[in-house]
Parts: C-alpha cells; sequence; structure tokens
C-alpha cells in the first residue's frame, strides 16, 4: 500500500472543492478499484476552543477528555482527502454515512495528547440503494506503536433503484430517557465543529438536489449525542447504525437500556440504533 505522509492536516475547503468538481464525472458500482493508499498525519493537534464548541453541542463534558467519537473529527480530513482523490470511485458530494464502528482501546484521550492519524479505504460492497465503501481510521499515540483507537466507518452512494426490501429490526423501543428538538440549524452548526459541510445537511435546497425533502443531522451528532448520555472510562467498543435521516427541524426521542440505546421520531420510526460494549 503506497503511503503518503502528511506534516499539517489538509485545508478542507480545497478538498472539498476537488471532490464536488470530480463528482458528476464518477460511475460508482461495487466492483470498481479501491486505491490502495493510506494517508497519514504525523501530529493531530487539537484546538481546545473547537474541542469546546464540539462538547457542547454534543452533550459531553468539557473535561479536557477526548469524547469518544472526536477521534473521527480529527481523521475527517484525511478521509476527505482519500474519497475526494480522482481514484476514488464514489462520488464524494451526496455521500451519506451508514455506520461506524468504534474501538478504543484505553482510558479516553486527552486534549494534549500527540496524535498520529492513519486513513485507508477497506472494501467497497454493493448496498440495496447502491454502493458503500468502507474507511478505516486508526490513532497512535506519538513514539508508540500501538493503535490507541480506530473506525470503520461505511459511507453510502445512493444510485439506481433500491434491489429489495430493507432489513428492518425488530421494532421493540428501549425505554425513553429524553426528547430532544433538534433544529434547522444543526447541521451548520455541527459542520463548523466537525469541518462536515456536505450539502445534504445545510440547507433545505441543497439537500433537495440529493433527494432528501430537507436538510438532515449529521449521523455523527446523532452518535455522539447518544454516547454523552452513557459516561465510561477505560476500553470500549461501539457499533452505531444510521437507519434511517433524521429531517431537520424535527423533535427525536432517545432511548437506552443495558448499553443499547436508538433513536426514534415523534412518529415512532426508528432512526439510529447503537450499542456500547465495555471491556476489560
Amino acid at each position: 500500500m503506497t503511503v503518503v505522509r502528511l506534516g499539517r492536516p489538509p485545508h478542507l475547503a480545497p478538498v472539498l472543492f476537488a471532490g464536488a468538481l470530480r463528482s458528476p464525472l464518477k460511475r460508482p458500482r461495487p466492483d470498481a478499484p479501491l486505491p490502495e493508499r493510506s494517508i497519514e498525519l504525523a501530529e493531530a493537534a487539537v484546538d481546545p476552543a473547537r474541542l469546546a464548541a464540539y462538547a457542547e453541542l454534543c452533550g459531553f463534558p468539557a473535561d479536557g477528555r477526548l469524547p469518544v467519537t472526536y477521534p473521527h473529527v480529527l481523521g475527517f480530513p484525511l478521509a476527505m482527502k482519500l474519497m475526494a482523490a480522482r481514484d476514488f470511485p464514489l462520488p464524494l458530494l451526496g455521500l451519506v454515512h451508514t455506520s461506524i464502528e468504534i474501538r478504543q482501546e484505553a482510558a479516553p484521550l486527552l486534549a494534549g495528547d500527540r496524535l498520529e492519524l492513519f486513513v485507508h479505504a477497506e472494501k467497497l460492497a454493493p448496498h440495496r440503494r447502491g454502493t458503500e465503501a468502507t474507511v478505516v481510521t486508526r490513532v497512535r499515540c506519538a513514539g508508540r506503536g500501538d493503535t490507541v483507537w480506530m473506525s470503520r466507518s461505511t459511507y453510502l452512494a445512493r444510485h439506481g433503484k433500491p434491489s429489495e426490501a430493507p432489513d428492518r429490526p425488530a421494532d421493540n423501543p428501549l425505554p425513553v430517557q429524553a426528547t430532544w428538538r433538534l433544529p434547522a440549524s444543526l447541521g451548520r452548526r455541527y459542520g463548523a465543529v466537525s469541518g462536515d459541510r456536505n450539502p445534504i445537511h445545510l440547507h433545505p435546497l441543497t439537500a433537495k438536489a440529493f433527494g432528501f425533502p430537507r436538510q438532515i443531522a449529521h449521523g455523527m451528532w446523532t452518535a455522539a449525542r447518544c454516547l454523552a448520555q452513557q459516561p465510561f472510562t477505560g476500553p470500549v467498543d461501539v457499533r452505531v447504525d444510521f437507519r434511517a435521516p433524521v429531517l431537520l427541524p424535527s423533535t427525536v426521542a432517545y432511548g437506552a437500556d443495558a448499553g443499547a440505546f436508538e433513536l426514534r421520531g415523534a412518529d415512532g420510526r426508528l432512526h439510529v440504533t447503537g450499542k456500547l460494549s465495555l471491556r476489560q
């Protein structure tokens, strides 16, 4: 695998612009070749102000520890650089985040830790609504060889007609713990703290261009907001599936029981399911 080493994070604006220009030229298919390339960042600095804004928006305490979802934010510019490249087979514009698995190997990382990031594409797979890519992000503490945090995210490029009926989980609602009113501006606010300014999250008109009736919440905001309700320390495994878009504005109910959690709309529609598992 080719290794591209960066001394600083790529500037997102030109990366996203290049990805947007290339998007109409790409014809996604599950048997397309993936770039055999790892993008690495020698040192990822944590901006305290940005971290504090992220923690406030997502409901985490501002205590100097990195929320379990925050390394995804640090790795996001590298993932975008990978997916915006000419040889990445899926169009960047309109990609939908469909799931994430996180494995944190130790106690929560701290804002002052010196972190190294590694991002690569793992596979393509057919999805009933198109083609899905898996992107892996790994984090190491500088000077150490072991991975302290890793995620696998799947991103869907929608094309063609759904090939089969969706797999629906058993509809047994979890006990409701909280109800949240999500404003129309949530996508823009999360985009400002995360760097993810995908047009499907920003405004009704830009979302409609990709088949949504209006803007949708970021999957990673919903994951972070749910996980902020389950304080923990130490090694942990997390799995979150984004099952249906959360339209903005809307009201959602957060349910949880024994590490499992979910978000449902006011009509009972299941939007997010997840599981948090502590490890010894």
